[in-house]
C-alpha cells in the first residue's frame, strides 16, 4: 500500500458492518499475529477467563496469543499516514456542503435540547480507597476516567480544561479535583482530537510521567519533553508495575492541525492486572467490527468504558461515533460483565438533546434484555469499584 500500511489490513468498509475482516498486526514494524477468527473464546458473565499480562492465551478455540510487551519509551519509525486504516471514508465535499447549509443547527442542540442541562448528572465524591488488589474507576467527564488497577493510578484521556477550541464551555464541571488526584503513575491517549488530548492538563504533569499513546503520536509528546514515550500500533502491548497495556483498534480517525489528517493512529486501551481482570477503555469509536476481534483477543473483560453520546446527526457522524444502542451492541459483541458510558454530560459536541444518551441507552439496554446491574450509570465524579 502506497500510505505504508501493511496489505493484509482490511479494506475500507462501512464499520456498521459487523462481519467485515478484521485481521491484521502492527504497520510496517513486524507486530504479532492477526486476530483469531475461529470459535468464540468468551464466557457468560462474571467467568474469568484469559491470560494475566505477558501470558499466552485464554481458553477456547478462539482464544488468540498475543505478542510479547514492548520496551517502554522506545523510539521507533512509523509510516507517514495511518490513512489505510480507516474503516469508512472520511466527510466529502457533499457532507462539508451540507454541513455549510444548515450551519449551526446541524451540530448543536436548539434550545429545547439544552433545556435539560440542569438534570445532567454530576455527583463528585472521594475516590475510593484503591490498593494492589483493587480496580476502581471513576468518571472525570467526557472521556477523562481515572482508572486505579494494580496499585496504578491511570488517567484516561484527561481533559480537566474548561474549554477546548471549537467548543462551547463544560456544561457540568469537572468530576475530580486536580488537586484530589493521587500521584499518576501513567496516562493512555486514545487518539489527538482536542477533546481527548488536552495539552492544558497534560502540562500539569511531571515530564517523566509514563504515556502510552498511538502510533505516530510520540512525537508531539517529546516535543514537549516528556521523556517516557510508549506509542504502541494496534494489538500491541506494554506493561507498567504488572499492568498490561494493550492497544485495540477502534473506528475512527485522527486530525489536529490542517495537514495532520490521519497522520498518527487512533484506538482503545485494554489495562490488564495480574489477577487477570480487565479494563476496557474505547476512546471514541463508531460500531463495527473491532469489537469482535477485541474479545477475540481479550476475552473476559470485566467492564467496558463505552461512548454513548456526540452520535447526531448520523450523516456526519455515524461512522465514528457509537449512538447509545451501537454502544449495547458493542457492550455484548466484547462480552463484558459490565458496562459504563461516556462521552456525553460534558461538552456539547452534536445535535442530540442533552439528555437523550442516557434515555435511549436505557431503552437500548432493556429492549435487549440486559440486567441493570450491570450498567453502571455513573454521574460525572463518581466511582465504582470492580466486584
Amino acid at each position: 500500500m502506497t500510505d505504508g500500511t501493511p496489505a493484509d489490513l482490511p479494506p475500507v468498509a462501512s464499520p456498521r458492518d459487523p462481519a467485515a475482516p478484521g485481521t491484521g498486526p502492527g504497520s510496517g514494524t513486524g507486530t504479532g499475529p492477526a486476530p483469531g477468527t475461529g470459535s468464540d473464546a468468551r464466557t457468560g458473565p462474571g467467568t474469568r477467563t484469559g491470560p494475566g499480562p505477558g501470558t499466552g492465551p485464554g481458553p477456547g478455540t478462539g482464544a488468540v496469543r498475543c505478542p510479547a510487551p514492548r520496551p517502554l519509551g522506545e523510539t521507533r519509525s512509523w509510516p507517514r499516514s495511518f490513512a489505510g486504516r480507516l474503516t469508512a471514508p472520511l466527510p466529502g465535499v457533499r457532507a462539508f456542503a451540507r454541513l455549510a447549509r444548515e450551519g449551526a443547527a446541524a451540530v448543536r442542540p436548539g434550545a429545547d435540547g439544552l433545556r435539560d442541562v440542569p438534570k445532567l448528572p454530576f455527583a463528585p465524591g472521594p475516590l475510593p480507597p484503591a490498593g494492589p488488589d483493587t480496580v476502581a474507576v471513576t468518571w472525570a467527564g467526557h472521556a477523562s476516567w481515572v482508572i486505579r488497577a494494580g496499585g496504578l493510578t491511570v488517567l484516561a484521556d484527561p481533559v480537566w480544561s474548561r474549554r477546548i477550541l471549537g467548543t462551547p464551555a463544560r456544561v457540568t464541571p469537572v468530576g475530580v479535583r486536580w488537586r484530589d488526584l493521587p500521584p499518576v503513575d501513567a496516562v493512555v491517549i486514545s487518539h489527538n482530537h482536542y477533546d481527548h488530548l488536552d495539552w492544558p492538563t497534560l502540562r500539569r504533569l511531571p515530564r517523566t510521567t509514563p504515556l502510552f499513546v498511538p502510533a505516530g503520536l510520540g512525537r508531539w509528546f517529546r516535543r514537549r519533553r516528556f521523556t517516557c514515550v510508549t506509542e504502541l500500533d494496534w494489538w500491541e502491548s506494554a506493561e507498567l508495575g504488572g499492568v498490561r497495556f494493550d492497544f485495540v483498534p477502534a473506528h475512527h480517525w485522527s486530525k489536529r492541525t490542517l495537514t495532520d489528517t490521519c497522520r498518527s493512529l487512533w484506538g482503545g486501551w485494554v489495562l490488564t492486572d495480574s489477577h487477570h481482570r480487565r479494563v476496557y477503555f474505547a476512546g471514541d469509536t463508531g460500531y463495527g467490527h473491532w469489537f469482535r476481534r477485541i474479545a477475540d483477543r481479550h476475552p473476559g473483560i470485566d467492564l467496558a468504558l463505552l461512548p454513548i453520546g456526540a452520535y447526531a446527526p448520523r450523516w456526519w457522524l455515524g461512522d465514528v461515533h457509537t449512538d447509545p444502542e451501537e454502544a449495547v451492541r458493542a457492550f455484548r459483541d466484547l462480552g463484558a460483565r459490565f458496562m459504563a458510558p461516556m462521552h456525553w454530560a460534558t461538552f456539547v459536541l452534536s445535535s442530540e438533546p442533552v439528555m437523550e444518551p442516557r434515555t435511549r441507552l436505557h431503552a437500548a439496554w432493556d429492549a435487549a434484555g440486559l440486567p441493570r446491574d450491570r450498567l453502571w450509570d455513573l454521574a460525572v465524579g463518581e466511582s465504582r469499584v470492580l466486584p
